[in-house]
């Protein structure tokens, strides 16, 4: 019967101690392998914690598969935060570029409940207002009211 192993790891930082080592060492398997196809995985995702799923057959052999960052994870990164603001609602860190929260939209689709580009970047800017982040310049709320006045129709029509 195979094992799965599901983690979050820093992307293209994954280390041999927990949460990773404690979890793999039971199964018999080579845990410096597992790690180094992790990193390599990974390494694009610098900075940012990544969901990664190991799966071990019978036979000891393992199979890695990469998850997306969560949301807020990349939308600091395309914003350039480290973290969020403490007051998100008066306190303003960072500015969003709408072809950012539509690249972290198509990114994310498959994982939103949205079905709709539209209503992907309306979760991307809704997580923007938790963070603190403006969207072009603008307040996330704002950004929203725009979006369902047809403001940018042009940019997020599927």
């Amino acid at each position: 019967m195979a094992e799965t192993v599901e983690v979050l790891v820093p992307g293209g930082k994954a280390t041999a101690g927990p949460p990773i080592g404690p979890a793999l060492g039971p199964l018999g398997i080579n845990v410096k392998a597992v790690i180094d196809e992790i990193n390599k995985k990974t390494a694009e995702f610098n900075g940012m914690q990544v969901p990664v799923t190991i799966e071990v057959d019978e036979k000891k052999n393992f199979t890695v598969t990469v998850g997306i960052p969560p949301t807020t994870a990349l939308v600091m990164k395309e914003a350039g935060i480290e973290k969020g603001s403490g007051t998100p609602s008066t306190q303003f860190v960072g500015d969003l570029p709408l072809e950012a929260a539509v690249r972290i939209a198509r990114m994310k689709i498959d994982d939103m409940l949205s079905y709709r580009l539209k209503m992907a970047v309306k979760e991307v800017v809704g997580t923007c207002v938790s963070l603190g982040v403006t969207v072009e310049g603008r307040k996330p709320k704002e950004m929203l009211k725009a979006i369902d006045a047809g403001e940018f129709d042009g940019v997020l029509e599927n």
